[in-house]
């Protein structure tokens, strides 16, 4: 899945080429709860089970720019659209044992999240406070989710040399530094490593960084403050997720 049909379908001729079996394709655009819902009902109609769901997309802004639905960019495609999405496949995941796998960050350590303004509506929006603030919220609901009893785990993927972030100064100096950025494939492990193995079923609710456990800040997994998110992601995304505790 990918919000690019270009991008994707060079990904999947790569995987042709690489195995010579051609993925299936699906693309939405996690700005829009439309599409996110509208993907939800491809996915329920065509796949009986969902093994693993890996929650990937993500976008950092330097600007304050609203979504159609009327969210704060990074707050709608970094939390709500997955939330919604995973809410949406709940039922299904649950039913084949699957996993979540949630892509997070270490930025998440320095997040001062409020489930009641994660568009920071209220608050003094700062772009990499805002950034952080959508990563501790990847993983308040994976800790919600093993709270559910939901195989759910979350990850850094590091520093990555792909196009993200491209209109901040801080990426592109990072860019630049010997040793820090790292290959896609390289980051990906961290996530194959989840969905293969059992520490994505032993280890509900944690966070890993470079295939094993690591730290985290108090607030990263204050249950209080996960279930406080849920109920608000409840209220955000509207009818389509609401029917469900």
């Amino acid at each position: 899945m990918a919000r690019s049909q270009a991008k994707l379908a060079a990904v999947a001729d790569r995987i042709a080429g690489a195995t010579g079996r051609r993925p299936d394709l699906a693309t939405a655009d996690f700005s829009s709860f439309a599409e996110v819902t509208r993907l939800a009902a491809h996915l329920l109609e065509r796949y009986e089970r969902i093994d693993v769901l890996a929650n990937n997309a993500g976008v950092m802004s330097t600007k304050r720019r609203l979504t159609a639905d009327g969210h704060e960019l990074m707050a709608q495609v970094n939390h709500w659209s997955p939330f919604l999405l995973t809410h949406l496949l709940l039922d299904r995941i649950v039913a084949s044992g699957g996993r979540v796998i949630t892509t997070s960050s270490m930025a998440a350590r320095s997040g001062r999240l409020d489930p009641d303004d994660l568009d920071r509506a209220h608050r003094r929006w700062m772009a990499w406070p805002q950034y952080a603030d959508t990563k501790q919220a990847n993983m308040l609901f994976t800790v919600e989710l093993a709270r559910r009893g939901v195989n759910a785990t979350c990850f850094h993927p590091g520093i990555v040399r792909t196009g993200f972030a491209p209109d901040s100064r801080y990426m592109k100096a990072l860019m630049l530094v010997p040793g820090v950025a790292q290959p896609p494939e390289r980051a990906a492990t961290t996530l194959v490593h989840l969905a293969t193995t059992a520490d994505g079923v032993n280890h509900s609710g944690r966070f890993f960084a470079k295939s094993a456990l690591a730290g985290t800040s108090r607030q990263m997994t204050d249950p209080g403050l996960a279930s406080a998110l849920w109920n608000a992601g409840l209220a955000v995304t509207g009818p389509p997720a609401a029917d469900r505790n």
